[in-house]
C-alpha cells in the first residue's frame, strides 16, 4: 500500500465521523503512517508502547482510541483535532496476528479550549493567566517541580525572576507545549549581553525571553529572539504570551494555525 497525504485522507473518510477502525496491509510501515499524520495533527500522545498502556490515559488524553482493541493493542500514538481522536500503531487481531491499525474515536472538546483572550474582556480584568494555561491545556496533573530551589537559582543568577514562570515550571515540569514550544527550567543566559533571558524556545529555533531590565520583575515584557536575529517586542508576561500563541490565530508567532487543540508534553 503506498502511503500518501491523499491516501490517509481516505482512510480517514472511510472510518467515517463515529468510533471506528480498520486494519491495515500487512505491507504497510507503521512508523510512515504515524510520521504522516504528524506532518498533519502535530507531536503525539502515546498511549500505548510495547504492550503497556500508559496509567495517566483517562477520557481527556484518548482512552476512547483504546475500547475497541480491549488489551490486544501493542502501540498506538494519539492525536486531539477538533471533536475527534486520531490514532494509530499496532494491535493484534483475533488470531493474535500483529497488524497496523488506524482507528478514530469522538472526543469532547472543552469549551475553554475554544475561547482565545478577548482584548474587551481583558480590559481591566485582572487576569490569571497560569490558570487558563491550565485551562488551555486541560492540564489536570498535580504540579511536577513544586520543590524548586528558586532562592538559589536566583541567586546564582543574580536576579529574581517572574512569578509566572515559576509557576508554570513547577505546574508543568520539564516538557513542551503543544510538543514544540520546550519550557526552560532555568532561565538560558545566553542573551545577556543584550539584556535578555532566555525562558523558552521552538523547533523553529525562536527564542523566548525578557527584556531583564534590573526592575520589578514580574513587569518584564516578552521579547521574541527570531531564527533571523531580529527581536520583537510583547507587552505582557510569559504565561500570557503562551495562551496568546496557542489560541489566538493571529498572533504573530501563533500556534493556533498548526495544532486544533493543546497540550503540555511532560518529558518527566
Amino acid at each position: 500500500m503506498e502511503l500518501t497525504q491523499a491516501a490517509v485522507s481516505d482512510l480517514l473518510a472511510r472510518l467515517g465521523p463515529g468510533d471506528s477502525y480498520v486494519y491495515l496491509p500487512g505491507d504497510l510501515d507503521p512508523q510512515e503512517l504515524t510520521d504522516l499524520l504528524a506532518g498533519r495533527y502535530g507531536v503525539p500522545r502515546t498511549l500505548v508502547l510495547d504492550g503497556f498502556t500508559d496509567p495517566t490515559v483517562d477520557e481527556s488524553r484518548g482512552a476512547a482510541l483504546l475500547v475497541p482493541f480491549e488489551d490486544r493493542a501493542v502501540t498506538l500514538r494519539a492525536w486531539a483535532y477538533g471533536d475527534q481522536w486520531v490514532g494509530t500503531g499496532t494491535a493484534r487481531d483475533a488470531e493474535g496476528t500483529e497488524r497496523s491499525v488506524l482507528v478514530i474515536a469522538g472526543r469532547e472538546v472543552p469549551e475553554a479550549l475554544g475561547v482565545a483572550p478577548d482584548e474587551e474582556e481583558d480590559e481591566g480584568e485582572d487576569i490569571d493567566w497560569m490558570e487558563r494555561l491550565r485551562l488551555i491545556t486541560g492540564w489536570t496533573q498535580s504540579d511536577q517541580r513544586p520543590d524548586m530551589d528558586w532562592v538559589e537559582m536566583e541567586s546564582r543568577l543574580g536576579t529574581s525572576l517572574p512569578s509566572d514562570y515559576k509557576r508554570m515550571v513547577e505546574t508543568f515540569g520539564k516538557g513542551a507545549f503543544d510538543g514544540f514550544l520546550g519550557l526552560n527550567q532555568e532561565p538560558w543566559t545566553d542573551l545577556m549581553e543584550d539584556g535578555l533571558l532566555i525562558w523558552a524556545g521552538t523547533e523553529h529555533e525562536n527564542l523566548y525571553c525578557w527584556r531583564a531590565d534590573g526592575g520589578d520583575p514580574d513587569r518584564w515584557p516578552v521579547v521574541v529572539r527570531s531564527f533571523d536575529g531580529e527581536d520583537v517586542p510583547f507587552d505582557c508576561q510569559a504565561a500570557e504570551f503562551v495562551c496568546r500563541i496557542l489560541i489566538d490565530p493571529h498572533h504573530p508567532f501563533t500556534m493556533a494555525r498548526f495544532f486544533d487543540t493543546h497540550w503540555f508534553m511532560n518529558h518527566g
